[in-house]
């Protein structure tokens, strides 16, 4: 019991701040990353049953544009992540629609070993496996469309927004690495 404790305290030293121009890189690029798709979820598809953006797209922007150098933040993570856990996340409504605990659940935990699996790590996945259990009705009635838009057509426009973002500051590259 003394050693599981004793590892809870941790043993490294936090790590440093970022300076002012870090802060304000990440801020434009989130700022610019999620604009285009709040823009088409709200304004040019607020009528129709297509949804643009999912919250777990915000957790995404602190990776790729607040954390560029983290392997959970490259383009493989990104996108794989997210598509991979999102089929997952409906597969897994669908196999258990009347059961939204399990199948929350199943998709979060299966979500996770199949991006370990993989080698497209991204904790943004797990909530969009997630969601695609919880959305509602909106979100259900894509099925397997989900995976396309709004995941795939938003995490692309969030990857082509870190692609010029990031490798515009003069202490930035992205990606570090594609494969």
């Amino acid at each position: 019991m003394i050693t599981f404790l004793n590892k809870m305290r941790g043993g490294k030293q936090s790590p440093p701040g970022v300076n002012l121009s870090e802060i304000i890189w990440s801020w434009l690029g989130a700022f610019l990353g999620i604009t285009p798709v709040a823009f088409l979820h709200y304004n040019i598809f607020s009528g129709e049953d297509i949804v643009m953006i999912i919250g777990s797209f915000g957790a995404s922007a602190v990776l790729v544009y607040g954390a560029v150098r983290s392997p959970l933040a490259q383009p493989r993570n990104l996108v794989g992540g997210h598509l991979i856990s999102a089929i997952i996340g409906v597969a897994s409504y669908k196999i258990f629609p009347d059961l939204v605990w399990l199948a929350s659940s199943v998709s979060v935990a299966t979500a996770i070993a199949a991006m370990h699996a993989t080698k497209t790590l991204h904790p943004p996945g797990g909530a969009t496996a997630l969601i695609a259990v919880i959305g509602g009705d909106k979100i259900h009635n894509l099925g397997f469309y989900y995976a396309f838009v709004p995941v795939g057509s938003g995490v692309m426009i969030m990857l082509t927004v870190a692609l010029v973002v990031n490798n515009l500051a003069k202490n930035r590259r992205y990606p570090e690495f594609w494969f």
